[in-house]
């Protein structure tokens, strides 16, 4: 963790998201990528490798899955703007910085956990303390209240399916989107703007009489 504390902060940082791709990638297409010059594509890649993200062989500088999903979240312990740093990251992106979000409140994670009969996905689920949250991931720059209510119905669907086939189980239905200016609710299920997840789950033990639960008959 202390790895990650000591990412130097370039002012271009976050631009420099968009050009972590899996596989080898040079410093000219780095910077063709993110549109940053040569020299500050150079300076921010060579960051990520002291910190142990990526790799440098010859000329190239080589990305897995996931790494950059480690920038952002060190990015995040750096202090700089999540709602910034989300825009930089795709849907797997996002559904992953959720989970670690999760995972770094000592919830127990499961992703793109499959239903049968009907079939249906759950793209996240945390587990802590006897309650169960269980996260559609919406990834879109713009939203009406009709297409939210909708992914709502859906998200209860999901739960009480959920629910169904797992005993004991008291479950809340959640929607994390990209864009939002605070936490709002339809149908008493949260709609959270990852910016604010992190401190929606800090409070979230004691606002949970404000929202949706469903639980095993």
């Amino acid at each position: 963790m202390n790895q990650k504390k000591q990412l130097k902060i370039h002012p271009n940082i976050i631009i420099g998201l968009q050009g972590i791709i899996s596989g080898g990638i040079s410093v000219e297409d780095f910077s063709a990528v993110t549109t940053l010059n040569v020299t500050d594509s150079e300076i921010i890649l060579d960051e990520f490798i002291k910190n142990d993200i990526g790799t440098k062989q010859d000329n190239s500088y080589y990305f897995e899955d996931g790494d950059k999903l480690k920038i952002a979240v060190a990015l995040l312990e750096n202090g700089l703007p999540i709602d910034e740093i989300s825009v930089a990251l795709d849907w797997k992106d996002f559904e992953g910085l959720t989970a670690a979000i999760l995972t770094s409140k000592d919830f127990t994670v499961i992703k793109n956990l499959i239903l049968t009969k009907p079939r249906m996905e759950i793209d996240i689920i945390g587990i802590r303390l006897g309650v169960t949250i269980l996260i559609d991931c919406k990834h879109w720059k713009r939203y009406s209240i009709s297409s939210l209510t909708t992914v709502v119905k859906k998200q209860i669907k999901r739960t009480k399916h959920y629910v169904a086939k797992t005993q004991g189980v008291i479950a809340v239905p959640v929607i994390v989107a990209l864009y939002s200016d605070k936490v709002d609710f339809i149908e008493n299920v949260p709609i959270v703007p990852i910016f604010k997840f992190s401190s929606f789950i800090d409070e979230f033990y004691g606002n949970l009489d404000q929202m949706k639960t469903i639980e095993t008959n």
